[in-house]
C-alpha cells in the first residue's frame, strides 16, 4: 500500500471511529492516553531519574518542537506522540515524573521509562521505573485525577474511555537477558519469554481491574535488526541476527495467544496487541520503497554502538544531517520518520479499541 493510499485509509477509519468515539472531548476519538512501557514511550519520565538511560541532551529532540530535547529517545516524535495527534490530542500527556496537576491530568499520564522492562529485574539494572512501580505510579495517578476531574465517578469514566497503551519487551531481551548470565543460564530463551508473557498477561488483568477497558500493547520489533545487536552479536556478519529475530517472533506468537485468552476471560475488553514487527522489519529489508537510503545504522554518532552502547551523546560525531533518511535515529530508537510509519500502523490495526 501507498502512503498516500495509507493516509486516505486513516482518514476513513477516523471518520468511521467518530461515530462511535464515547470521548470526554468531542474533538478527540478517546477520553485519554495512559502510556506504561520503556525508552520507545518514554517523554522524560527519565530526567528525573539516576540512571545513564536519558535523552535530554542535544542531539535528542533536534527536529521536536522548539528543538528541544525532552527525554524523547528520538530527534522528533514518538509514534506514541503522533498517535495522541491522530486521535485529535491538541497537546501530549506529560510525563508522570514532572508532577503534573489540574487540566493536564485529564490528558492522561504516562509512566513509561527508559530501560524498564516486564521483568521487574530488568529496570534495576538500569534503574529505570519497573512495571510494578508504573502500576503503583497509575493508582496514584487515579486518585489525583478525581481531584481534577471533581470527582471519583467522572475520573471513573475517563479511565473507561481512555486508551492505554504498553510498550514493553526489547529492553528484557537485549539489556538483560543476552547479556546477563544470572538470567540466560537460569532459563532458556523460551523460558524466559513464557514468563515474560505471563507478566503481560497478569499486568493486563490488574488494568482492567483497575477500570481500563481499552488496551493496545506493542509486540516486540525486529530485535535482530537494531544497529546496537548487529554490532553487539552479528559476529560481524552483514545483515540481522536472525535467531534474535526468530526470539522476536516466538515472543510475539506467544503474547498473541494470551491476548486471545484474555479476551474470552474479561467481559467488555478491548484489546489489541499491534504488529510492529512487519511494518519496521518492511523498512528494514525494504528502505527505498518507503522513502530511506539507511536502515543498518541510526543517524546519530556512529550510528552502531556509542559510549553508553546504546545513545547519541553530547558529543556525538557524525550526526546525519537527514534524519528522515535514516530508519533509526541512535542505535536501538527509529527516527521520526520510521515512528510515523510505526503510528500509522497502530491506527490501522487498533480500530477495534475505538
Amino acid at each position: 500500500m501507498g502512503m498516500a493510499s495509507l493516509h486516505c485509509c486513516i482518514a476513513l477509519v477516523l471518520i468511521l471511529a467518530c461515530g462511535y468515539a464515547n470521548a470526554q472531548d468531542s474533538t478527540t476519538l478517546v477520553s485519554a492516553i495512559i502510556t506504561f512501557g520503556d525508552s520507545v514511550a518514554d517523554v522524560g519520565n527519565n530526567d528525573y531519574l539516576y540512571t545513564i538511560f536519558k535523552a535530554n541532551y542535544p542531539p535528542y529532540g533536534r527536529d521536536f518542537a522548539g528543538k528541544k530535547a525532552t527525554g524523547r529517545f528520538c530527534n522528533g516524535k514518538l509514534a506514541t506522540d503522533i498517535t495522541a495527534e491522530t486521535l485529535g490530542f491538541k497537546s501530549y500527556a506529560p510525563p508522570y515524573l514532572s508532577g503534573p496537576s489540574g487540566k493536564d491530568l485529564l490528558l492522561g499520564a504516562n509512566f513509561a521509562s527508559a530501560g524498564s522492562g516486564y521483568d521487574d529485574k530488568t529496570a534495576y539494572l538500569s534503574h529505570a521505573i519497573s512495571l510494578t512501580q508504573q502500576v503503583e505510579y497509575f493508582k496514584e495517578y487515579k486518585g489525583k485525577l478525581a481531584k481534577a476531574a471533581g470527582s471519583s465517578s467522572k475520573a471513573d469514566d475517563i479511565i473507561k474511555g481512555a486508551l492505554f497503551l504498553v510498550s514493553f519487551g526489547p529492553s528484557d531481551f537485549i539489556q538483560n537477558y543476552y547479556v546477563n548470565p544470572y538470567v540466560n543460564k537460569v532459563y532458556t530463551v523460551d523460558q524466559y519469554s513464557t514468563m515474560l508473557v505471563k507478566i503481560m498477561s497478569d499486568f493486563i488483568k490488574n488494568l482492567y481491574s483497575l477500570g481500563a477497558t481499552r488496551i493496545g500493547v506493542t509486540s516486540l520489533p525486529p530485535l535482530g535488526c537494531l544497529p546496537a545487536a548487529r554490532t553487539l552479536f552479528g559476529n560481524h556478519q552483514s545483515g540481522c541476527v536472525q535467531r534474535i529475530n526468530q526470539d522476536a517472533q516466538n515472543f510475539n506468537k506467544k503474547a498473541n495467544a494470551a491476548a486471545g485468552s484474555l479476551l474470552k476471560q474479561l467481559s467488555g475488553l478491548k484489546l489489541v496487541v499491534f504488529d510492529i514487527y512487519k511494518p519496521l522489519n518492511d523498512l528494514i529489508q525494504s528502505p527505498s520503497q518507503f522513502g530511506f537510503t539507511e536502515a543498518s545504522k541510526g543517524c546519530c554518532g556512529t550510528g552502531t554502538v556509542e559510549t553508553t552502547v546504546f545513545l547519541c551523546n553530547p558529543h556525538s560525531i557524525g550526526t546525519c544531517s537527514n534524519a528522515s533518511a535514516y530508519v533509526f535515529w541512535d542505535a536501538v530508537h527509529p527516527s521520526e520518520a520510521a515512528n510515523q510509519v510505526l503510528a500509522d500502523a497502530l491506527i490501522l490495526q487498533g480500530f477495534a479499541l475505538l
